[in-house]
């Protein structure tokens, strides 16, 4: 009889022996104990197995610049696809960010593409011989979609109408996928650990989580072994993994982005519908897949795409705008965020008002302390048992959060569901009616363009110790746009916890959950090391309306040159 951990050292085994040929020898890697190893490659700790011209490659954050440098000539796809495959590898090695691993795949596809770059004179699409990396969500043709479950593994996708329509969107587009990577036990949470395939740790701090659930792809930005990752985010999936490593994600109003073709958890819970979101190393990368994606017109493929063609007029629009109102959220009324959050936000204010723009501030606790409680109401309206059937198909332990979530109440009958469904709709009039009056607030009586707010309320934190995700989940409850980016670092020497800090008493259990991380902020009182979090990435969040991903972008633009000046 096979068991579950069978299952585990068969597939562990199989990603390892794919990754063997491109990996470095464990005495050229550093000791498990050496927590900081964001700088190994720029340190040449992978030189004996990079050449000069796969780092030059990989060291181009931008994926049209790429793009550009293959169509040129500079590089081959080749060239390319086989750096990032080194590059993905070593960065697994130091990171466990690897599910399904599909080099060969990719290199042979590479081939083709030279081959005809060769005898046409011209490149496939606009991204030939770019990398990109998925989320183990995503149906790819000949490798399992597990979900973080050892129950869903060796039932690899047979059929090759079955695979993602992003996946097919970017072959058509030139692109090359080489590999997925790790997400949490059935997606449903904001670290990245399963029994399958482990933990995905922090390159920046080992012992810290990289986020979740899209916590593979963070990893692998972050040591820049891939160029374009995709995720989906349910209640923060794709952002929080950018917030905790640095990086860009967004999360558009559902139905944007074609979902077709990735299986999720709780599949047919469509009133939080998870959507599928782009993350990169800089942002013209997000918006250039974002607008390609689109582009491509993915409701002719998925019957659930809304047919909202890219519309350039608006992101103009926005980006020539003289002048924003913009709405700053300190606070949800829930979880007091950070030092290094409080500081950047009020930072990022006083910049963006000495550049012309106008400043209220963005106050609704009331809306998301009623809302976050009905979206977890619909997260286990099942009572757990769509999570519980994938858990016990081989008998694999519950994560402890997973474990958490299904037990925490009977399933919930059809009229309280539609009675949950009428209090949504109701906060979301509410949220709305909220936004339009905001021009009471304002010099114009024009109301607020976005929202500029943390992206969670700390950076990264140790493994297993993120708890609330209210400052992501609300904007899933009510369909908007929203985008992480990151703004500065934390600095043990100006984020050092203040006199009223010191004394502040949380506010709730959840509160109280995470306000003592701030001493491992700093601080010797959870982790014996002062240089704790010194130097980690913040990100900040805007927010812009429903089915708003041109202004989104467009002002993200704008607001990242102002801060960055």
């Amino acid at each position: 009889m096979v068991t579950w951990q069978d299952v585990v050292a068969q597939k562990r085994a199989d990603r390892e022996k794919l990754l063997e040929p491109y990996k470095l020898p464990e005495s050229a890697l550093p000791p498990k104990d050496d927590l900081y190893v964001y700088d190994f490659f720029d340190k040449g700790g992978a030189d004996s197995l990079l050449s000069a011209k796969e780092k030059e490659i990989t060291a181009i954050d931008d994926i049209d610049t790429l793009a550009a440098k293959i169509r040129e000539g500079t590089y081959s796809a080749t060239e390319v696809i086989s750096a990032y495959i080194k590059r993905a590898t070593v960065a697994h090695q130091l990171t466990n960010a690897l599910s399904e691993v599909v080099f060969e795949q990719a290199l042979a596809r590479a081939k083709e593409l030279d081959e005809y770059y060769s005898k046409e004179g011209k490149t496939v699409g606009k991204y030939h011989g770019v990398p990109l990396t998925l989320k183990d969500q995503f149906n790819v043709y000949g490798v399992d979609t597990t979900l973080g479950y050892v129950g869903r593994a060796n039932n690899p996708v047979t059929d090759k109408s079955k695979e993602a329509v992003l996946v097919t969107i970017f072959e058509k587009e030139g692109a090359v996928v080489i590999a997925k990577t790790n997400l949490p036990q059935s997606i449903m949470w904001c670290e990245c650990e399963n029994p399958l395939w482990g933990c995905t740790v922090n390159p920046r701090r080992r012992d810290f989580t990289s986020g979740g659930s899209t916590g593979g792809e963070g990893a692998l930005l972050a040591l820049k072994a891939s160029i374009m990752g995709w995720g989906t985010d349910l209640g923060g999936s794709v952002r929080i993994p950018q917030v905790m490593n640095g990086g860009y994600g967004l999360r558009p109003s559902a139905w944007r982005i074609p979902y077709e073709g990735v299986p999720v958890t709780i599949d047919g819970q469509e009133h939080v519908p998870s959507v599928i979101g782009p993350m990169t190393r800089n942002l013209d990368s997000l918006i250039s897949i974002t607008k390609a994606v689109i582009e491509n017109e993915p409701w002719t493929l998925d019957p659930k795409c809304i047919p909202i063609p890219w519309r350039q007029e608006i992101f103009d629009q926005y980006l020539s705008k003289k002048k924003y109102i913009i709405g700053v959220m300190k606070d949800d009324g829930v979880v007091r965020v950070h030092p290094p959050i409080e500081r950047t936000l009020r930072e990022a204010a006083e910049k963006l008002k000495a550049a012309g723009h106008e400043i209220v501030e963005w106050s609704a606790p009331d809306l998301h302390q009623e809302l976050v409680p009905i979206l977890n109401k619909f997260y286990i309206a099942d009572g757990g048992e769509d999570v519980k059937s994938d858990v016990n198909k081989m008998g694999e332990p519950f994560m402890p959060y997973v474990e958490a979530m299904v037990n925490r109440g009977p399933p919930i009958s059809i009229p309280e569901y539609w009675h949950n469904m009428v209090l949504k709709r109701e906060l979301q009039k509410k949220y709305l009616d909220r936004w339009n009056a905001s021009g009471k607030l304002t010099s114009t009586s024009e109301p607020i363009d976005f929202i500029l707010a943390p992206g969670c309320p700390h950076t990264a934190v140790p493994c297993r110790k993120t708890n609330w995700v209210g400052y992501t989940r609300v904007w899933n409850g009510l369909d908007y746009s929203a985008a992480v980016f990151p703004v500065s670092k934390v600095d043990k020497e100006i984020d050092s916890l203040n006199e009223e800090q010191r004394a502040y008493v949380p506010r709730n259990d959840w509160d109280s959950t995470n306000w003592p991380l701030c001493q491992c902020l700093m601080l010797t009182e959870i982790i014996d090391d002062p240089e704790t979090m010194d130097g980690l990435p913040v990100n900040l969040q805007i927010v812009a309306g429903r089915l708003a991903e041109e202004k989104l972008l467009a002002v993200v633009k704008r607001v990242e040159e102002v801060l960055s000046a």
